[in-house]
């Protein structure tokens, strides 16, 4: 696989062996020469040792492996790192987005409770823009585009619209649930979903 020593393409593990980020090669590679990481030797039939900085770099390069070229010669570009002290497994609110909304909100109109195709729904501001409503959690909610449009510039009230819920900020979840495999890397899929 050829990658760039700048793409976040090694998947990072808290000391439980559980998926907390990803990182670029050069920052594993520096992580694992600080002793603050070791990586996983994957083998083809799934066995993993784990590797520190000195034992990684005598490793051969095998076909599959990604690596890049240094003085010393060809190193292999780990797909997994383990951190030697951290054990916690932190949390992240989503951020704002149509997605997100969608998600929180269950695909329903918040006026009508309809579940809506992607092609029907947007953001509706429940204290319109132009006066003064925010584009955040607590004032958006998603709701059918005809709704939406009839309602205009005012509030849910003036336009005789109730909302089936208050909106709400989502909660803080686990960090693995934000991890994608965007380069389909075959040694992450053992550690997130």
């Amino acid at each position: 696989m050829k990658i760039s020593i700048h793409q976040s393409t090694v998947l990072v593990l808290n000391k439980c062996w559980q998926a907390i980020d990803t990182k670029t090669p050069a920052q594993a590679f520096c992580m694992m020469a600080g002793d603050s990481a070791t990586a996983l030797d994957i083998g083809d039939d799934g066995t993993m040792t784990p590797a520190r900085w000195e034992d990684w770099l005598k490793l051969p390069v095998r076909a599959r492996d990604t690596s890049v070229g240094t003085a010393r010669g060809l190193i292999r570009v780990p797909t997994v790192i383990v951190l030697a002290r951290f054990a916690k497994v932190p949390k992240r609110r989503p951020r704002f987005s149509l997605h997100n909304v969608w998600e929180r909100d269950g695909g329903r109109c918040q006026y009508t409770g309809r579940k809506l195709k992607p092609s029907e729904g947007n953001i509706d501001h429940i204290v319109p823009r132009s006066r003064g409503g925010s584009t955040s959690w607590e004032n958006c909610v998603l709701a059918h585009r005809e709704i939406n449009t009839k309602k205009a510039d005012r509030t849910p009230e003036e336009a005789g619209l109730k909302l089936l819920r208050a909106p709400s900020v989502p909660k803080e979840l686990p960090m693995h649930l934000f991890i994608s495999n965007h380069h389909g890397v075959r040694d992450w899929e053992m550690f997130i979903e």
